[in-house]
């Protein structure tokens, strides 16, 4: 983390317990400003990853694989940067490599990475296919994630069901083939119901 000065962030704490109306002295909040500060180790420990390092290991002995290799139904949690609430969801991670692939735990691990930072949903989802292009040059890649955000459930519109669904498209997973493979791998249907 920064080095801010842990002291000044505990004190600031407080000041945010007391700004909503409650007592920062008060038993159950005493190690609260420490026990948020402990937890930002974790949410915001992205920003200590970097993706370049995740995807450095590749294996060439793929057997010429020229198909599509997707990780689906990765589960993951991030933070709204515009209210600092959690937004949480699933990713779908798809690529079709030239010549070299990754490990299987890697594309779980870029998500990860970008997901654990302040974030925007759109901005996570081209992050994550343009680091695959950038590292892995493959042929290309599709990544589809879907998402609950804080922000719309426990307040604004406060809609409770709502999911918001971003996708980015690179390379072959521009041709329509190729794209209704990737959303028919990752379970959805197109406009007219069918796969």
């Amino acid at each position: 983390m920064s080095a801010f000065g842990e002291g000044k962030i505990l004190r600031n704490l407080q000041e945010i317990i007391a700004f909503i109306g409650e007592d920062p002295d008060r038993e159950g909040l005493i190690e609260t400003p420490a026990r948020i500060i402990k937890s930002w180790g974790k949410l915001f420990g992205g920003y200590e990853q970097d993706p370049k390092d995740i995807l450095a290991r590749t294996f060439s002995e793929s057997g010429n694989y020229d198909e599509m290799i997707i990780s689906k139904d990765i589960e993951f949690y991030s933070t709204c940067e515009h209210h600092m609430l959690p937004f949480f969801g699933r990713a779908h991670i798809a690529y079709i490599p030239k010549s070299r692939v990754v490990g299987i735990s890697k594309l779980s691990r870029l998500l990860e990475c970008f997901s654990r930072r302040l974030q925007i949903q759109e901005r996570l989802t081209s992050q994550i296919a343009d680091s695959i292009v950038e590292h892995l040059d493959p042929q290309g890649v599709g990544v589809l994630i879907e998402a609950q955000h804080l922000c719309m459930v426990a307040r604004g519109v406060e809609k409770q069901n709502s999911i918001m669904t971003t996708s980015a498209l690179k390379g072959c997973f521009q041709n329509p083939e190729t794209r209704m493979e990737f959303l028919s791998l990752c379970g959805r249907r197109n406009a007219q119901g069918t796969f």
